[in-house]
């Protein structure tokens, strides 16, 4: 991975760490999603999401994520939501608290490593805690952003029956879903309670 940085002004490794961290979450924590209940897969099926999940940092993995560290990154993934829970409810000290927790049990140490004919500053998990080697680098994500000028940039979706969360990139910093199908879902909402109010609903059903 290069050094680019991105308009919310974290580098790309940082960047990586925190789409992986809120792609997690969202394939591995049960809860809600696009309205439905959502169900944390098993088998084949969560391996081959959270593989999907981990790979969106740009990181390409040391060996192949197998079903059996399927448990350390589900353990990891639940230690991971409440830093976006806590910034969802405009808690801070909660974030910090929750980020300060993951620190001391995964202790991240940094080690250079080699790729594209240059070194690059990673970190790894203490691997009693963190035999899969993930953990690191999205932990000192999330210290990052809590540290930065952007903690709100990490956040739950506000549409109704879902709580999947996410990472904003977006030049103002005002996004409210985690996904384009959430937003649609709330505007299709809205739009049908302006046409109710004004009745529109009377007329449709004469």
């Amino acid at each position: 991975m290069t050094g680019v940085t991105i308009q919310v002004g974290f580098d790309s490794h940082t960047t990586g760490g925190l789409r992986s961290a809120a792609a997690l979450v969202n394939v591995a924590t049960p809860g809600f999603r696009q309205g439905r209940p959502f169900v944390v897969p098993t088998g084949a099926e969560l391996r081959r999401s959270v593989t999907e999940a981990l790979l969106i940092s740009g990181r390409r993995p040391r060996q192949e994520i197998g079903l059996q560290a399927m448990p350390d990154l589900l353990e990891l993934a639940a230690a991971l939501r409440p830093v976006f829970a806590c910034m969802q409810d405009g808690d801070p000290d909660g974030a910090a608290a929750a980020a300060n927790r993951l620190l001391a049990r995964y202790r991240p140490e940094p080690s250079l490593e080699r790729a594209e004919d240059a070194w690059h500053l990673h970190f790894h998990g203490n691997k009693a805690c963190d035999p899969t080697g993930w953990a690191g680098g999205m932990v000192i994500a999330l210290a990052t952003a809590l540290a930065s000028e952007s903690p709100d940039r990490l956040g739950v979706c506000e549409a109704p029956v879902c709580d999947r969360v996410f990472f904003d990139v977006s030049r103002n910093g005002t996004r409210r879903f985690c996904s384009t199908a959430c937003q649609n879902r709330v505007k299709s909402a809205a739009h049908r309670a302006r046409r109710l109010a004004n009745g529109g609903g009377q007329a449709e059903g004469l």
